[in-house]
């Protein structure tokens, strides 16, 4: 084989190979997890302390993300209906998503890895700060085959339906405890500990900002090393309601759902997407 003839193979070797794909990373965020923010009022969207802590703790780990070789950062508004964050004061290089989602919070994007900032524990979690599971006026208990379950464990199974692994927790104490106790490799970054509901000892602004920057840019590793996570079918989603709330007068007659008591549903499918569009359409 000639010189010449050896440099044209190799070439068209290299034109073969798949091309790399971009590294998109899915921020999903809120406020009760955040550093300094320990009081239920300060979770008004419009607290300016608030959006400020919130908007340096995104930031912190977008820059993590992009020095971890992050291509591409997306930023969902997770908290308030959305109106926590400005495009204003997010991080240059980051996209900000803004508003509702559909039961598939756009995971069908096929995101690389999922990360959450500012997250709390799922509800009636001891020293949890403002523990719930999505909605502490409307939820009284979530269960996932007759497992308690908040937002953590549901989106991580959600993201896991499309093959996107989370690779970074930040938030409390109880909220990293959760995602290790069925996510063990996820990188989190503890940025409080809660005393009682609200009553917490946090880091500072610039201490909790410089730990999930160092976190996020050692997430971007982990990757092709932490599996996404699946839950096998058949999968039933249970949503007891606070006392305040009855259900629908004709909840009865919801696709997949089945009505327990007064204030009791229960959702099934054959996996876990079928019996989370059950309970989302409902």
């Amino acid at each position: 084989m000639t010189k010449r003839t050896h440099l044209l193979l190799l070439l068209l070797a290299v034109q073969t190979l798949p091309a790399q794909q971009p590294k998109r990373i899915f921020v999903i965020t809120d406020a009760e997890g955040v550093a300094g923010v320990c009081r239920q009022d300060q979770t008004d969207p419009k607290d300016s302390d608030m959006r400020a802590l919130l908007a340096g703790e995104v930031n912190a780990a977008v820059d993590g993300f992009l020095a971890g070789g992050a291509d591409e950062v997306i930023v969902w508004d997770g908290h308030g209906g959305s109106e926590s964050l400005s495009a204003v004061t997010i991080h240059p290089k980051a996209k900000l998503l803004m508003g509702p989602l559909p039961a598939t919070m756009t995971l069908e994007r096929r995101y690389t890895a999922v990360a959450f900032v500012g997250q709390h524990s799922m509800a009636n979690v001891r020293a949890g700060i403002m523990a719930h599971s999505y909605s502490s006026l409307g939820i009284q208990n979530m269960l996932l085959n007759g497992k308690p379950v908040g937002e953590i464990e549901t989106r991580t199974a959600l993201a896991g339906v499309y093959g996107t692994p989370v690779i970074l927790l930040s938030g409390d104490q109880a909220a990293a405890d959760e995602i290790r106790a069925f996510q063990p490799a996820t990188e989190v970054a503890v940025v409080k500990e809660g005393i009682g509901r609200y009553t917490c000892l946090t880091l500072s602004a610039i201490a909790a900002r410089d730990l999930i920057r160092e976190s996020a840019r050692k997430s971007m590793a982990k990757i092709n090393t932490i599996k996404p996570y699946r839950i096998d079918g058949p999968v039933s989603i249970q949503i007891e309601h606070t006392t305040r709330n009855s259900l629908k007068l004709d909840a009865s007659h919801a696709a997949g759902a089945t009505v327990i008591d007064d204030r009791t549903m229960k959702f099934s499918g054959k996996d876990f997407l079928e019996a989370w569009i059950h309970y989302r359409m409902y």
